[in-house]
C-alpha cells in the first residue's frame, strides 16, 4: 500500500472545526495530509508530518476538500445557446425549452450520450468537483430514462431519476396518464439504477398533488427524495420537500417566511444555483435569510444545456458571495460540506481521518481568492480518491 503525502499547506480547509477558534471551515495553517488507500489517514502541522512514498509540494497554497456538486444535469444533446442568447435580450424563462432538449436527447445514441456526460464530468473534476449528482430527465419514455441513468452510473454513484422534470409532449393533454407511467413501469424499469428521485414542482411542469404521489411513489421504491422547488415562482414545492423529509430543496429562488422557517426547522438542505439565476437574468435566491434563520445551504451548477450551462462550482462560490450575501467561507463550505449534506455523505465535502481523499489545491493562499479573483483558473491541482488527476 503506497502513501502520498500534501505537504508545504499554507491554509488547510477541513470543514472538521476543533473549536479553537478555527471556524465552521476547520482552518489549519502550514499543514499537511498523508493519504493512503484512497483515504485520508493523518493531518496535522507540517513539520509533524510522517515519511510516504510519494509527496505532493502545495507550494505554500491552499488546500480544500474537492467540491460537492449536489444537482447537474449531464445526460442530453443538442445546444441552447439561441435560447439564451434571445434571454439576454430579453426574452423571459419559463423553463420550455426543457422539452427542445427532449427531443434531442431521444434521438441521439448512447455513444453520443456517454460522450457528452464524460467531457462535462472531466470539465467539472478539473476544476475541483470531485463529486458529482447526475440526473436523467431529458428522455421522459421508459426506454431513454433507463439508459439516461444507466449513463449517468458509468460517472458517478450519485444519480438521480427525473422522469418528472416536464410532462413530455405526447402527454400533454394526458398529464394524469404520464403520472401513472412515471409511478409505474417507468419507476420500476428506473430503479435499478437510481439512488434519488427528484420532481419538478413548478407552474408547467408538476402540481404538488403529482409531485406528491411520484415522490412517496419513489421512497417506497427505495429512492432518496430531492425536488425542484420554488424556481419560477412562489409555491408549494419547498413545503413538499421538508413534509417528505427530502435531503434537499433545489432553487428556493422565492420563498416566504414559512418556506425559511420550515427549511430551518428540518433536515433539508436548500441548495442554491447560483448559475441558473446568472443564465436566465432571474432574481438570486437570498441565501443570507436562510443562513440567519439557520437553514443548511448547499451550493450546486445546475449544469445543463438550457438554463446554466457552467461546470464550475469555484463559478457559483463567486456568484454566492457577490449576488446572495454569503461570505466566502459560508459559500466554500456550502460547495463542499454543503454539497454533501445535501447528499446525505459524511465521507467527502470534509478532510479528517477517515474521509475519501478528495481534496483539491489552489494556486493561491487561502480560500478567499476563489471569490477573491473570479474567473481565474486556481485550481493547481484535484486528487480524487486519493489520485492525481
Amino acid at each position: 500500500m503506497s502513501s502520498l503525502l500534501v505537504d508545504n499547506i499554507g491554509e488547510l480547509v477541513t470543514n472538521a472545526p476543533r473549536g479553537d477558534g478555527d471556524g465552521p471551515l476547520g482552518l489549519r495553517r502550514n499543514a499537511a495530509v498523508l493519504v493512503e488507500d484512497g483515504r485520508v489517514v493523518w493531518l496535522g502541522p507540517a513539520r509533524y508530518a510522517p515519511a510516504a512514498d510519494r509527496r505532493i509540494d502545495a507550494g505554500g497554497g491552499a488546500v480544500l476538500p474537492g467540491f460537492v456538486d449536489s444537482h447537474a444535469h449531464l445526460v442530453f444533446a443538442g445546444d441552447r445557446a439561441g435560447e439564451f442568447a434571445a434571454r439576454m435580450a430579453g426574452r423571459p424563462y419559463t423553463g420550455g425549452g426543457i422539452r427542445t432538449t427532449v427531443a434531442a436527447t431521444r434521438a441521439a445514441d448512447d455513444d453520443t450520450l456517454r460522450a457528452t456526460v464524460r467531457r462535462l464530468r472531466a470539465e467539472a473534476l478539473g476544476q475541483g468537483t470531485t463529486t458529482m449528482e447526475i440526473k436523467s430527465g431529458y428522455g421522459l419514455t421508459v426506454a431513454d430514462e433507463v439508459r439516461s441513468l444507466r449513463i449517468a452510473g458509468e460517472s458517478t454513484d450519485e444519480t438521480t431519476f427525473l422522469g418528472a422534470h416536464v410532462v413530455p409532449q405526447e402527454y400533454a393533454d394526458r398529464p394524469d396518464d404520464y403520472v401513472g407511467l412515471v409511478c409505474g413501469p417507468m419507476l420500476r424499469a428506473a430503479t435499478p439504477y437510481a439512488r434519488w428521485i427528484d420532481v419538478f414542482c413548478e407552474r408547467g411542469a408538476f402540481d404538488v398533488d403529482h409531485a406528491r404521489a411520484i415522490l412517496t411513489c419513489g421512497q417506497a421504491a427505495g429512492l432518496g427524495v430531492r425536488v425542484h422547488a420554488n424556481q419560477l415562482g412562489p409555491g408549494p414545492g419547498v413545503q413538499l420537500a421538508v413534509e417528505l423529509g427530502a435531503a434537499s430543496a433545489d432553487h428556493c429562488t422565492h420563498l416566504d417566511e414559512a418556506d425559511v422557517a420550515a427549511l430551518a426547522g428540518s433536515a433539508t438542505v436548500a441548495t442554491l444555483l447560483p448559475g441558473a439565476e446568472f443564465s436566465t437574468r432571474s432574481p438570486y435566491p437570498d441565501a443570507r435569510r436562510l443562513l440567519d434563520a439557520g437553514a443548511t445551504v448547499a451550493l450546486a451548477t445546475d449544469c445543463n444545456p438550457g438554463s446554466s450551462y457552467t461546470s464550475s462550482m469555484a463559478f457559483c462560490v463567486a456568484l454566492a458571495v457577490r449576488e446572495m450575501r454569503m461570505t466566502p467561507a459560508e459559500a466554500v463550505w456550502s460547495a463542499t460540506a454543503g454539497g454533501a449534506r445535501a447528499l446525505r455523505r459524511d465521507d467527502v465535502g470534509v478532510l479528517r481521518v477517515g474521509s475519501r481523499a478528495d481534496l483539491l489545491v489552489l494556486d493561491a493562499p487561502s480560500h478567499l481568492h476563489l471569490a477573491y479573483r473570479p474567473g481565474v483558473p486556481l485550481i493547481h491541482r484535484v486528487l480524487h480518491n486519493g489520485v492525481p488527476q
